[in-house]
Parts: structure tokens; sequence; C-alpha cells
């Protein structure tokens, strides 16, 4: 049986910064990943100061970001779809979401297109975001909804007709790869390996306010040896990403001796499996399980 894992984000670079190791890792194992992008990311700004294409970013910020998308598509090696929506871009104070966008589109509307693409890919595994987003971007809360929404309709007969034969997928992650143990845990391995690091002030600030998080993974996917597949995917979408960002781009030799994993948490489970685990696909058998 073909294992098929199927990520929903919400705008291209989403998919490089909270999961392309793990999809480069099943990728080398020979299973399929599928990467939807929800929106176009057209209202994103720019976030690198040296972006060498700021031109065409101030031109075309979402003929960019397509351009960006293709290159860490062909680095990880998944398969990629566009669902099509327009960036609802991140209020601020008393703004409004912009009509039209993704995060104002009704959900019975929005949610067609990716019940289509579930039907069509049949995956086993549907990896995006909890009911928070992550952050509180229009777009994330939207991504949850919109997939919780399709994991339902799409095995659903009655519901959407015409978008295929009737799917069901076995197992449904929350991401949850920026969590307290991970920061704490590389905070301790330099401090014990390297008490003068300068980058231990930078660490210890991100785990006093990471601190109080709770800590809801249960399956951690083996990534160590894909870390630089993850970097450079992720520097791809230079528009969103300096390339020397601390924030992003921790050294992968303290992450490969402290933490060398991207974990989720398992929201929805059709199949038997015990937590925690180490494998996304654990528990699901090779029978028919997926068929409606």
């Amino acid at each position: 049986m073909t294992l098929r894992l199927l990520a929903v984000h919400a705008h291209p670079d989403d998919e490089s910064s909270k999961g392309a190791g793990t999809y480069a890792y099943y990728r080398s194992r020979g299973d399929e990943v599928m990467v939807v992008s929800c929106t176009g990311g057209e209202r994103g700004d720019i976030q690198n100061p040296a972006l060498e294409a700021t031109a065409m970013a101030d031109r075309d910020m979402a003929g960019l970001r397509r351009i960006e998308m293709a290159r860490a598509q062909t680095l990880v090696g998944f398969e990629h779809r566009w669902l099509g929506y327009q960036d609802s871009g991140l209020p601020q104070n008393d703004e409004t979401v912009p009509v039209n966008s993704f995060a104002l589109i009704p959900l019975e509307i929005s949610a067609e297109p990716l019940v289509k693409i579930i039907r069509e890919y049949r995956p086993q595994v549907l990896v995006t975001y909890d009911e928070t987003g992550g952050y509180p971007h229009p777009d994330h809360i939207r991504t949850h909804e919109i997939s919780v929404y399709a994991f339902d309709a799409a095995a659903d007969a009655t519901r959407y007709p015409d978008a295929g034969e009737p799917w069901q997928i076995s197992k449904v992650y929350y991401d949850r790869i920026f969590n307290f143990p991970r920061i704490d845990a590389m905070y301790q391995s330099l401090l014990a390996a390297e008490p003068e690091s300068p980058l231990l002030e930078q660490l210890a600030d991100v785990r006093g306010w990471m601190q109080d998080r709770p800590s809801l993974a249960t399956s951690q996917v083996p990534v160590g040896e894909f870390l630089e597949v993850r970097d450079d995917a992720l520097r791809s979408h230079a528009s969103q990403v300096a390339p020397d960002s601390s924030f992003f781009f921790w050294p992968n030799a303290l992450q490969r001796a402290a933490w060398p994993f991207e974990d989720f948490q398992l929201a929805k489970s059709l199949v038997e499996t015990s937590l925690p685990e180490t494998d996304l696909f654990a528990g699901i058998a090779n029978d028919s399980q997926g068929t409606a």
C-alpha cells in the first residue's frame, strides 16, 4: 500500500517552517507527500531587508511567492497544490479582513477544492494546525477549520458528489514543532557544552516566554538527517525569511544532539496506535483502510 501524507498550510513558506524535515524524511522512505497552500501569500510583507528581488516583491508579491514555492518544492520533493484563495493579511488594531479573502469565504464553498484534492490523492494522514492556527493569523485559523471540515466531508458520499469518490483519512495531526521541551533541550545541551556561547541568552529568552505553554506533542518524526534540506527550503522563501535569521536557523549540530525531531499532536485517529509515536503512519495497516 502506498502511504500518502497531506499537509494543509495557510501560505507558501509555512510548509518549510512547519514540517519540511518531516516531508523530506517520508520522501526518503519512498512515501508520497502533498502540500496544499490555501492562499498565495499575496499580502505578505517583505521580511528580509536584504532581499535581492525587492523590486519584484513590490510589483508582484504573488508571482514572487510562486517562484519561491517552486524552489522549496524541488528541494524537498513533495507534490504541491494551490487552493487558490486570497491571502487575508494580518489585520492590525481595528482593521478588518479584506473582502473576498480566504478567511471570509464560507466554509462550504472554500472546502470543496480541498475535498476534491483529498478524494483524488487519497491520503491516510492529514497534517494541519490546531484551532488557534498556531498563532492568531486569520488564514491559519481558517486553515484549521477548512481541514477539519474537509476531513469529514471527503468521507461522506452525500456531500460534494461531483468532487470524486469519497475517501476516509485515517489520522489527523496538529503541528507542535515549536515547543518548550525542544527549546529547553537545546538550552540545556548548549549550557553543558558551551556555557559561554552567545546563543545561550537568546535561547534563554525564548525558553522564558515559552515555559508555560503546555506540551501537547504525541508523535515525533526523526528529521536529524534532513535539517539542511529543511533550512534550504525555508531560505527559498527569501521574501519571508532572512537567510541568517536566528529565530529559524538554530545550529543544526545542536539540534541533532538535543532534539532531532519534528513534533506533532495526534488529534484524531480511526486506527489503533500506541502513544507516543515515532511514525505518523503508525497503526495504518496494509489493507483497505481509508476506503469509504
